[in-house]
């Protein structure tokens, strides 16, 4: 069902050292959930860090519950969560009610309403007794969680996961996936696996900055996987042809 919420992006088109990565992209994303994949380098992380407002597009709009990400404002800034791949590209503070009460702080609230809004939010996931515990003495698992909750903490109406089983064991990825479909929010997530892809309202397959299809689940995945397997293929002969040259050239050497 489409979200009142809807992320707009019209004629969206960003460069990065010079060179496009996403050319005049337009889309309405307003399903509950919704899957982006590609291959690495397709565009996908580009997308993601524009909806957010990390990256200011070269020409067209990008529109979040009626708000500008780019422009960085309270309410923009808010209205967008965004879970990075890599937690260490996250952190900033020392101790997990630190780190979750930084953006409500930053936010403008006061500290002692942040820490409050921290350990609520901490209690209602079962672990408030975290709180003076050592981000850095985490494991991934935990350090994940604790990156989740100082975006939601923030009351986000869409939030962003790029790659957000990355280097996370079975059972914690098991555990997270869990915890993301409860969350009664939007969820855009950008991954190059499509099976963490498959219960979504929305597949958009996104290949050298442009659309490459885009519906439903069933109908886009095995697509994206024909093609993955023909670039395998591709790449398989190749290096096979390469090695049969080296080959004959090193037997032609000893002759």
């Amino acid at each position: 069902m489409m979200q009142s919420n809807a992320v707009r992006l019209e004629g969206v088109t960003v460069s990065r050292g010079g060179r496009p990565v996403l050319h005049d992209l337009t889309l309405t994303l307003g399903e509950r959930r919704i899957g982006i994949v590609g291959r690495n380098g397709s565009g996908k992380t580009t997308l993601a860090r524009t909806i957010k407002g990390l990256l200011k597009p070269d020409s067209g709009t990008v529109r979040v519950a009626g708000h500008d990400p780019a422009a960085r404002t309270r309410e923009a800034t808010a209205a967008v969560g965004f879970l990075f791949q890599n937690s260490d590209h996250q952190i900033l503070c020392p101790n997990v009610i630190e780190e979750i009460a930084f953006g409500p702080i930053e936010a403008g609230q006061p500290r002692a309403e942040a820490r409050e809004a921290a350990r609520v939010i901490m209690a209602a996931h079962g672990i408030e007794d975290w709180a003076d515990r050592p981000v850095a003495a985490l494991s991934e698992g935990q350090r994940r969680l604790v990156c989740l909750l100082a975006v939601l903490v923030l009351r986000p109406v869409v939030l962003i996961l790029d790659e957000p089983f990355n280097g996370l064991d079975i059972p914690t990825r098991h555990g997270l996936s869990r915890f993301l479909a409860d969350l009664p929010l939007q969820l855009i997530t950008i991954s190059h696996e499509i099976e963490t892809l498959e219960a979504a309202d929305r597949l958009i397959w996104v290949e050298e900055g442009r659309i490459h299809a885009d519906g439903p689940p069933a109908e886009v995945a095995p697509r994206f996987l024909k093609a993955m397997d023909r670039a395998a293929d591709i790449r398989t002969g190749a290096v096979a042809d390469r090695v049969a040259a080296v080959e004959g050239a090193a037997v032609e050497g000893a002759a």
